[in-house]
């Protein structure tokens, strides 16, 4: 069991909390906002208790007792061996964050941020310890959700980053490692090209939102639930991988060419997805949503924990 710090108890903040304690760890949450606090451990109390229900944490599992509030940052950070900022997606704010923590944290301590937007490169030029810092960068939730996308600086210490990618094992997590920095690191590129042609599919006319939707829900998503797309390419072809663009690379490299990548997202195009989407889930009901949503990840975890990897059954 480790100690661990939480800093920012919004929606990512207290995720991490919640995972790093079902992983055995002790963890002290914190935020300047005390109301944001209070807010967080209702809403952490909810979440374990569908987690209980869907038989992810066990019904005996003091979760709860493994984490606690800290009053203030040092608190926080005190013999804490890693610390996860999850604070408004401001670079200022981070930047100060970061400062604050790096003066009170001891300099074998890691700190990483929950930034989907900012390198840490972006973040650390005020630290006297940059080499301890990185980007964790989760999918939200991360006790449902377990890939974590570590990526440091260039003068990151890759002890540290190794560290950093054992606890993230240890807390059940699923850690990669990007080997140099880059905007938006993998997930969210991977989300913002599906993203974008969606928008100009719509957009123009091709199809409904709904219908978009659902090409992804029924589609592509129930495979790439548990394989990428290499792996489906790779199965798509009786040869395998070398096969499938043998036959078929010709083709999606002429259509890649089409894609539309800086497409406008007008506001009329917006206000017709979101029709779309609060036709069946009304914006005022979105917390309930969130809360299906989690429920039905809970329930995809728990077939996807009970079904082994690829095995040779010749």
């Amino acid at each position: 069991m480790a100690n661990l710090a939480c800093v920012g108890a919004g929606n990512v903040g207290r995720a991490w909390a919640i995972a790093f304690a079902r992983g055995g760890h002790a963890v002290r949450l914190y935020d300047r906002d005390d109301d944001a606090v209070q807010q967080a451990l209702v809403l952490i109390g909810q979440n374990v208790d569908d987690l209980k229900s869907a038989g992810l944490v066990g019904e005996d599992d003091l979760l709860l007792d493994r984490i606690a509030i800290a009053p203030s940052l040092a608190a926080a950070v005190d013999g804490a061996v890693h610390v996860q900022e999850s604070v408004k997606e401001d670079l200022s704010i981070k930047c100060t964050v970061f400062e604050e923590i790096d003066s009170l944290a001891p300099p074998d301590v890691v700190i990483a941020s929950s930034s989907s937007a900012f390198l840490s490169s972006q973040f650390v030029g005020g630290t006297q310890h940059p080499s301890r810092c990185l980007v964790a960068h989760p999918f939200n939730p991360p006790y449902l959700i377990p890939l974590v996308e570590l990526c440091g600086h260039p003068g990151t210490d890759p002890d540290l980053l190794e560290r950093t990618q054992a606890l993230m094992v240890s807390s059940g997590m699923s850690p990669i490692v990007l080997k140099k920095e880059i905007k938006a690191f993998l997930l969210n590129r991977l989300q913002s090209a599906v993203l974008s042609e969606a928008m100009f599919l719509v957009g123009e006319g091709y199809c409904s939102a709904e219908d978009l939707d659902r090409a992804m829900s029924d589609g592509l998503g129930l495979r790439w639930s548990f394989m990428g797309p290499f792996m489906t390419g790779h199965l798509n072809a009786s040869g395998g991988f070398r096969d499938y663009v043998r036959l078929l690379g010709d083709a999606f490299q002429s259509t890649s060419k089409e894609l539309c990548r800086d497409y406008d997202w007008s506001p009329a195009l917006v206000d017709t997805v979101a029709n779309a989407m609060e036709a069946k889930i009304p914006a005022d009901r979105v917390s309930q949503g969130q809360r299906w949503r989690d429920r039905r990840l809970m329930a995809q975890r728990l077939h996807k924990r009970s079904q082994p990897g690829f095995t040779d059954e010749r």
